[in-house]
């Protein structure tokens, strides 16, 4: 028995079926999703590019690219230390090249932890620039570029200009090894933080001297008179507090330990630990011309003098 063929029916579309309302709408609607990411795109490009010049980065076939900034900076990472600023300015770019939260994926792809990849690309910010070629020539190798970024900007813009920021030379970061070169930038470091502490406290001293000052201005000789004193005696007994205390308690532990266990002669230390103390308390009696009354008598004495005079009696 023959089979009736089967038959498709045809819809009939005629215009008045179309929705040429929502068709508009639309195709309106997927345009403007089209103009956001060309304009989004557009502004990527130009961002990185940016960035690209602003750290000296030479795009690799001029093109923004993110896979491509990626290989780049994994060949880079195969060669000598010419090549090490040009894998952080790499990762500066391509930080800017990726959408957030995907640049540590593609650190992880290059095998690079997020630590290493801060040094590379903070190498790449500090010594990117003409001045640093004798510099970079003379640090020689990746770890002691890492090494470096220990200084701060001016003392390494001194060293690659003048070639030489305290007591570290070119010459000494060419010919010193690792571990070396560590120890000499944190001398340095010390010696730097040391100035700045001198430089802050002497500032915090002008500052005190100029708050006294107006304040002498506007009390009377009397009430400044024992404003003053009772500052002065505050500091001292503090001072007084911390010798027979924590200061005293550390010089017995340290005797203790020494006897109980050797090592190191330690007199000597412990000696000029007193002395720093002793010179200082006499410096500043040379200086005020302040008598000496260490003596229990002594204190005495001034008391009651100081009673006859009408003064403060020493605490």
């Amino acid at each position: 028995m023959a089979r009736t063929p089967k038959t498709t029916e045809v819809i009939d579309l005629t215009d008045k079926q179309i929705d040429t309302g929502k068709m508009t709408n639309a195709m309106g609607a997927m345009r403007s999703q089209e103009l956001a990411v060309i304009e989004a795109d557009a502004q990527l490009n130009t961002r990185v590019r940016a960035v690209a010049e602003m750290v000296g980065y030479v795009l690799p076939g001029e093109a923004v690219d993110a896979d491509l900034i990626q290989r780049d900076i994994s060949a880079n990472m195969r060669r000598s230390i010419e090549a090490c600023l040009e894998v952080g300015r790499g990762l500066v770019v391509l930080r800017e090249a990726c959408p957030h939260g995907q640049f540590t994926a593609r650190l992880d792809v290059l095998g690079i932890e997020a630590r290493v990849a801060q040094r590379f690309m903070s190498s790449a910010r500090r010594f990117s620039n003409a001045a640093s070629t004798p510099l970079l020539k003379a640090i020689g190798n990746q770890t002691k570029l890492f090494e470096m970024l220990v200084l701060d900007d001016e003392e390494i813009e001194e060293l690659a200009l003048t070639g030489q920021t305290g007591e570290l030379s070119l010459d000494d970061v060419a010919v010193m090894s690792v571990k070396e070169l560590r120890s000499a930038l944190r001398e340095l470091r010390a010696e730097h933080d040391s100035a700045e502490q001198v430089r802050g406290d002497l500032r915090k001293k002008i500052d005190k001297l100029e708050r006294d000052s107006k304040r002498i201005k506007t009390e009377g000789p009397d009430e400044a008179l024992i404003a003053l004193s009772k500052e002065a005696q505050g500091h001292a007994s503090d001072a007084l507090g911390a010798i027979r205390g924590a200061v005293s308690d550390s010089l017995r532990a340290l005797a203790k330990h020494y006897i109980e266990h050797g090592g190191e002669p330690i007199l000597l230390t412990m000696a000029g630990m007193v002395g720093q103390l002793q010179a200082e308390l006499n410096a500043i009696r040379a200086d005020l011309h302040i008598p000496d009354i260490s003596t229990a008598a002594d204190v005495k004495l001034a008391g009651e003098v100081a009673q006859w005079a009408g003064t403060p009696k020493a605490a």
